[in-house]
């Protein structure tokens, strides 16, 4: 496994899908910051908002449970997490800095998750990916971006667009 702590654009292996055969809803990001890698944790760099914002729309004290728990309290909730990019090569953490990307199969969602109805992108990179799920058949959203570097919109806003996805969703 290569050094996942450089943030030089060395090639980076991203993370197994949290997903079963029960999940509804899967959050596609787009491939781990270098904070995520070196925590070995999806959405691990401390100010990433993605734990506080799905605790918020679930009702769930995510960010207080210990990481092992919040997965299992997300396929519970036959909520999945996975990234679109498999492998990819970045300098620092933006996503417009990703090159050399190698695709997730996504092609086999249908297999991993035979109950999925619906994917939320988690920021626009990822959504590039929207066409793909669709022909899949799923319903799916391109929400704002939980990234700490995506500091356009508020927490309260991208609160309610999560929200609003979820609702219609879960």
């Amino acid at each position: 496994m290569p050094d996942e702590s450089s943030h030089h654009g060395r090639g980076r292996r991203g993370f197994a899908p949290v997903i079963d055969a029960g999940v509804h809803v899967l959050v596609l990001g787009s491939f781990p910051s270098p904070a995520s890698l070196a925590a070995r944790q999806y959405y691990g760099h401390p100010r990433n908002q993605f734990w506080p914002i799905l605790g918020a729309v679930l009702g769930e004290p995510l960010v207080s449970l210990p990481y092992p728990d919040r997965l299992e309290r997300l396929l519970s909730r036959r909520i999945g997490i996975w990234d679109v990019y498999a492998t990819c090569e970045r300098a620092g953490s933006l996503d417009s800095r990703i090159r050399a990307a190698r695709s997730n199969d996504l092609a086999k969602l249908p297999r991993l998750a035979p109950r999925l109805r619906a994917v939320a992108f988690n920021g626009r990179v990822a959504g590039r990916f929207q066409s793909q799920i669709v022909e899949l058949g799923y319903a799916c959203a391109v929400l704002p971006s939980t990234s700490p570097a995506h500091a356009a919109r508020h927490l309260d806003e991208k609160l309610a667009h999560w929200s609003a996805f979820f609702q219609d969703w879960y």
